[in-house]
């Protein structure tokens, strides 16, 4: 049987799961792929530890076991760049560096196939990559860099081949998701919640990422590009996090039958994408409000076959490499033949201020009689009908209270508020709360 063999870039969480799944069912992985895979070469700046901490062979990192300096680890990482016999090229280093950028480059120029789960750098600078993937004829995996063990990027670039998708929703981010769902269940406030999520393993000592929509960003981008062949700049994505979600919002939500969630959404109108990432109110009747914990789920509406649903572990270490492993099969059986990304097109981002939708309005004023009046006048006279108005909620001098409204711009709110802060200077005690609403 024809050999395929496999170098790895960088061996911490993600790399050793790649490493122990392919040194564990070699013989299933060879009749998947109808060639050997071999894993040859590991490059990690501390080999010793690495081994050692996930039971991996020392032999197969470079170096001889001792720990590499950065540019003994580059000096490696060049031998497998320019060795012939290695097929293909894990990386799972992680960052958006130049240094890094220019390494995979130069890998898919070598003529290797590259499999990343390296969302940040796909999202951020990825176009060349890509398009160094199509000139040289390799495969630019990334299976892993969207949701983990979930195969969303295959099912859109297989299974949905004979269907158009008009829209993508869903969480994407599960340890926001793990979050909100304990602030709802638990009826902690945001800090406690975080500080649960730390413990518990499943938020970063610094989760700036994954608390204010960069991460879900990434893999929105990746999702867009994919599913609807649009070039879109990944910083003018509209991003909003969870770190000003109260339990006041929590309170409100449950009053109206919605979860909160940081969903990715994203759709194509007239040529054009309408995307964003923010925490929304999601009606109970969707299966999104469901979705607790660090689960993933993603929703595909299509054109013909209607919505389907993609629930699964979005990080961990064998979740995550169990898609690069994946990648390396496809890699190896269907090599010339596989497709990393379709031509793109620049497409425009709509601006999120003119999109109607339903929204909820939170509210914090000072305890005085006529407010809801002078409220609910102001947002009647920018045309926007209001759904229903929540009974008042008291935090010792502050009254809160939330306007639903029927379907209306971002920008008709907006207005409404500034006539309110006009006809009222000092009523409103805090900036109003803003959540669209899913259903």
């Amino acid at each position: 049987m024809e050999s395929f063999n496999v170098a790895i870039l960088g061996c911490g969480t993600v790399g050793s799961g790649v490493a122990k799944i392919l040194l564990d069912i070699p013989e299933e992985l060879s009749i998947r792929a109808n060639k050997k895979i071999n894993l040859v070469k590991i490059v990690d700046l501390y080999p010793g530890k690495s081994a050692s901490t996930y039971n991996l062979p020392i032999d197969l990192f470079c170096g001889g076991g001792k720990d590499l300096t950065r540019e003994e680890a580059s000096r490696y990482i060049e031998e497998i760049i320019t060795d012939s016999s290695i097929n293909l090229v894990v990386e799972t280093i992680g960052g958006t560096s130049d240094y890094l950028h220019d390494v995979m480059l130069r890998v898919l120029k070598s003529g290797k196939h590259l499999v990343t789960a390296n969302k940040a750098m796909l999202a951020e600078k990825g176009n060349d990559l890509f398009s160094a993937a199509q000139q040289n004829n390799v495969l630019l995996g990334y299976e892993a860099s969207v949701c983990g063990a979930i195969p969303i990027i295959k099912t859109i670039r297989e299974s949905f081949t004979g269907d158009k998708i008009i829209e993508i929703s869903g969480i994407l981010n599960g340890t926001s998701n793990y979050i909100l769902s304990t602030m709802q269940n638990e009826g902690l406030d945001f800090p406690t919640a975080l500080k649960n999520a730390q413990e518990a393993g499943y938020a970063e000592a610094d989760p700036t990422l994954d608390i204010n929509g960069g991460d879900a960003a990434h893999k929105l981008t990746i999702l867009i590009r994919l599913a609807f062949g649009a070039n879109i700049d990944y910083f003018s994505l509209h991003k909003e996090g969870i770190d000003q979600i109260s339990k006041e919002d929590i309170d409100f939500a449950n009053e109206m039958g919605c979860s909160i969630k940081l969903i990715c959404y994203a759709r194509q109108m007239n040529g054009k994408i309408f995307a964003a990432v923010k925490p929304m109110m999601v009606k109970s009747e969707n299966f999104l409000s469901k979705v607790n914990g660090a689960t993933n789920c993603v929703q595909v509406n299509n054109l013909y076959s209607g919505k389907h649903y993609f629930v699964g572990k979005g990080a961990g270490s064998l979740e995550t490499a169990s898609s690069v492993v994946s990648d390396i099969v496809f890699a190896a059986r269907y090599e010339q033949k596989a497709i990393s990304m379709p031509e793109l097109k620049n497409c425009e981002l709509i601006e999120a201020g003119s999109i109607m939708l339903p929204y909820n309005i939170t509210f914090a004023t000072e305890d005085r009689p006529g407010i809801t009046g002078l409220v609910t006048t102001a947002i009647g006279s920018q045309n926007i009908n209001i759904d229903t108005v929540s009974h008042n909620r008291h935090n010792k001098e502050k009254a809160y209270f939330s306007v639903v409204t029927m379907p209306c711009t971002l920008n008709q709110v907006k207005q409404a508020i500034a006539e309110i802060k006009q006809k009222a200077p000092g009523l409103l005690l805090e900036e109003p709360k803003i959540l669209p609403i899913l259903y």
